[in-house]
């Protein structure tokens, strides 16, 4: 069988494509390269007010040339500034007046004058005072010839200074804390525990300082101050106890346990509270003992003497407040917070 021939058909035709034509027509903005800055100083590279664009538009400028001068020359705002220093210098007499009633800020200035070579050198004193001479201070005359008063921390080494103390306080606080967490004794608590017994520390020795003043009719501010300043210098030697009894105990001259305790941590402390006990006992000489003999001059200082009966109470005082009252408070502030027991109790 023959298969019947087919012609080919004709190609069929696909109708033509028709693109939509979008009803709303939405314009594009022509993208354009920012303008170059302009060579003037004018803040961040902003136009000037007025600066004129290529299509001939002016561009608004960011800030008003002027806006602070106008703001400056308002009257408003001047009479705003006036209030606000008004305000300010009052609250400031206030203060300053109130806070006057208990503390005197001009002498407490006097305490705070202090340099660098000052801090070594009185550091050095204080841990070895055993060669220091001489220990009295050194005074100038006022402009009228006879009024005497005692020189600035800065320009003699044998002035009482509270920059010290309070560094040292500061510095016991966060030693102690980091000492026990390297023991692994900390906890949340200790740093307020070590504060609050530092702080109940200070006060006590403060108020101790204030009755014996009293009860031996020391009535000079200034000597009240010098007091308070040198009881801060037993936290000095507190310091290098904690710090090279930890050390030493962790070492084979230890038993490798750290803390102040073991020969090594006694043989520091005991040495600190001799070193501390000696520099007050001739550093408090001319504040308890003022003799004419130091003082040099008729209008010094220093320019009184003291009766016999009265002498030998201020010199029993001395001798309890340099060895007895800092034994116990600087065996207290060392042992609270080398123990790891104390420091949890």
């Amino acid at each position: 069988m023959q298969r019947p021939a087919y012609s080919n058909p004709a190609p069929a035709h696909s109708p033509p494509l028709h693109h939509p034509v979008p009803q709303h027509v939405s314009t594009v903005p022509q993208l354009r390269s920012p303008p170059p800055p302009s060579t003037s100083s004018q803040g961040y590279g902003y136009p000037q007010q007025g600066q004129q664009q290529p299509g001939g538009q002016q561009q608004p400028g960011y800030m008003h040339q002027n806006f602070g001068a106008g703001f400056i020359n308002d009257p408003t705002a001047q009479m705003g500034f006036q209030v606000g220093k008004s305000a300010v210098m009052a609250g400031q007499e206030y203060m300053e007046q109130n806070f006057n009633r208990y503390v005197n800020v001009s002498a407490l200035k006097h305490y705070f004058n202090v340099s660098n070579s000052y801090v070594a050198s009185k550091l050095y004193i204080v841990l070895f005072p055993w060669w220091h001479r001489p220990w009295s201070r050194q005074q100038r005359l006022a402009n009228n010839g006879q009024d005497g008063f005692y020189l600035a921390p800065r320009e003699d080494i044998n002035s009482p200074d509270m920059y010290i103390p309070i560094m040292a306080f500061v510095t016991y606080i966060v030693l102690s804390t980091l000492l026990a967490g390297v023991r692994g004794a900390f906890h949340p608590e200790l740093l307020g525990i070590t504060a609050t017994t530092a702080f109940a520390v200070v006060i006590f020795e403060i108020l101790g300082l204030k009755l014996g003043t009293y009860l031996l009719s020391i009535s000079s501010e200034s000597q009240l101050l010098d007091l308070v300043a040198y009881s801060g210098y037993k936290f000095v030697g507190i310091i290098v106890t904690l710090l090279l009894s930890e050390i030493l105990n962790r070492t084979a001259f230890g038993t490798g346990g750290g803390g102040t305790g073991g020969w090594v941590g006694w043989t520091v402390f005991l040495y600190v509270f001799l070193a501390n006990a000696f520099f007050l006992l001739r550093s408090l000489r001319y504040v308890l003992l003022p003799d004419t003999a130091q003082g040099g001059g008729a209008g010094s200082a220093a320019s009184y003497t003291v009766a016999r009966s009265q002498r030998n109470r201020r010199t029993q005082f001395l001798f309890v407040y340099s060895y007895v009252v800092q034994l116990v408070f600087m065996w207290l502030l060392s042992r609270q917070s080398a123990d790891p027991k104390v420091a949890k109790a």
